[in-house]
């Protein structure tokens, strides 16, 4: 893989550093409770690189198709640093360092191990046999996509199953929603019982909520939503099929049986989940300090091994399995770069939210309780997805879950503001392309593979007409 453009951020830091820009920000406590203090003070002008990045990603692709191909790592890369020159000039050079490396070190590393470790060895499994398209075929697929999410986690089960969806549909005319709907089902709301199917399930399960209790809690959510969108999705694609004349796919029994193919992969997939859930679970007490920098040693094991079980399966699988997948590095490399861009043009906007009631945006936190001082639960779920589908939807469910007073016992006995603000992180991650990670990477798979997908613009529009009338049905079900 190329360099990711987040090295350029660091650079243009250490730059102004070197040119004696430094102010020297040390608050009582050490530069984390400065980075603290500073996200109080913060406007929401600070927001404005996030913003610009998020209308890049939305608008250039079509204005300008040529060059964002060619370029977007370098927009996200200029977005970056305007959010991080002006920080480093103003608050000083050892604070803007700081918040770099804690999103490099504690969040955007190891995501981009996770993606990149579940794209290399999903892409080593190939699923041969006579998958035709059909929507009783379709539907199958989403279905255990759905399924899986939960225990194999949503970017796992998704690049395990994006291509042979991919094949299945490949002499359909009609495409697109299919593979949004697989963002929808596979790629979010089927991560929703256990803390290995979405982060923000497995923040609250590092809190000390109980590993099945988002099992037990979310799983009727759960099962209406997910029954709703595939009852949908297989009318939608039944008149679509028609439409088209109930095409007969020109493969149809040529391939033989159903086979996996690389299934030495699936025992790399069970490390991928072990070691996640290890980083979990073990807790030896040493760290690495890095600029005031906390790394656990657990974290670092996770993603050494992760690394590795990647290498392997570049070693193990054989080439032609890889080729019948059409398997590219293009996807991760544009994750890896506009995700770059986002993690940190995103830092001024997690600041502020973390500072509740003292931020800027302190307006939008009382919004979450009632005029006698109760939890609204409805607000938790609508607030929490709002900037879920926006902003990075682990870091936004601890917010909501520091907001409810952060005590997870007290929140798993009283159910309903926990399973309100879970709901609202894995859902709505759903209702963007950076809503979830693996949305960007499906997206970007589906467009190599010659599916023209829709606009950012586009892609909400799809979930704006489908989702949100879901979630409205969710919110009177269950958190009204």
């Amino acid at each position: 893989m190329r360099k990711s453009s987040v090295w350029f951020f660091c650079l243009a830091v250490m730059g102004l550093g070197v040119l004696g820009m430094s102010l020297e920000v040390w608050a009582a406590g050490g530069l984390h409770h400065a980075a603290d203090e500073i996200g109080k003070q913060m406007g929401v002008l600070w927001v404005v690189p996030f913003a610009g990045l998020l209308l890049s990603i939305a608008i250039m692709p079509l204005a300008i198709p040529h060059f964002w191909h060619h370029n977007y790592g370098k927009v996200a890369a200029f977005w970056g640093a305007a959010f991080i020159v002006p920080y480093a000039l103003v608050y000083g050079f050892d604070l803007a360092v700081y918040n770099v490396l804690h999103v490099l070190f504690l969040e955007y590393i190891s995501f981009i191990i996770l993606l990149f470790s579940l794209f290399t060895i999903a892409g080593g499994v190939c699923l041969r046999g006579s998958l035709v398209g059909k929507p009783q075929v379709n539907v199958v697929i989403l279905l255990i996509g759905t399924l899986l999410a939960s225990w194999m986690g949503t970017t796992g089960a998704a690049m395990l199953l994006i291509r042979p969806l991919m094949r299945a549909i490949a002499h359909r005319k009609y495409k697109v929603h299919t593979i949004v709907f697989f963002i929808f089902l596979v790629a979010n709301i089927g991560g929703s019982l256990t803390p290995l199917g979405d982060p923000p399930l497995f923040l609250g399960f590092l809190k000390g909520v109980s590993f099945f209790w988002t099992t037990v809690h979310m799983f009727v959510p759960f099962a209406v939503i997910s029954t709703i969108l595939l009852a949908l999705y297989f009318a939608i694609d039944t008149v679509l099929f028609n439409k088209e004349g109930r095409p007969e796919s020109p493969d149809a029994g040529q391939d033989g049986k159903l086979r996996l193919e690389g299934t030495a992969n699936l025992l790399l997939l069970a490390g991928v989940v072990g070691g996640v859930l290890m980083s979990g679970m073990w807790k030896p007490g040493v760290e690495i300090t890095v600029y005031e920098v906390h790394v656990e040693l657990q974290n670092i094991l996770r993603d050494v091994l992760l690394v590795a079980l990647a290498f392997v399966s570049l070693k193990i699988t054989a080439p032609e399995i890889r080729r019948r997948n059409e398997f590219d590095w293009e996807p991760i490399r544009e994750v890896a770069k506009l995700f770059s861009g986002i993690f940190i043009s995103m830092i001024p906007a997690i600041s502020i939210l973390r500072a509740g009631m003292d931020g800027a945006l302190n307006g939008i936190i009382s919004m979450v309780k009632t005029a006698e001082g109760l939890d609204n639960h409805t607000m938790y779920f609508w607030l929490t997805g709002a900037l879920s589908a926006f902003l990075d939807n682990a870091p936004t469910y601890v917010v909501f879950f520091n907001t409810a007073g952060g005590d997870a016992q007290r929140l798993m006995t009283e159910v309903g503001t926990l399973l309100a603000i879970s709901a609202g992180a894995v859902f709505f991650g759903a209702c963007t392309y950076i809503g979830n990670a693996p949305n960007f990477m499906v997206r970007s798979i589906a467009e190599t593979g010659g599916i023209k997908m829709p606009s950012f613009f586009g892609y909400m529009a799809w979930s704006a007409g489908i989702l949100v009338p879901s979630f409205v049905l969710m919110n009177y079900l269950f958190f009204h």
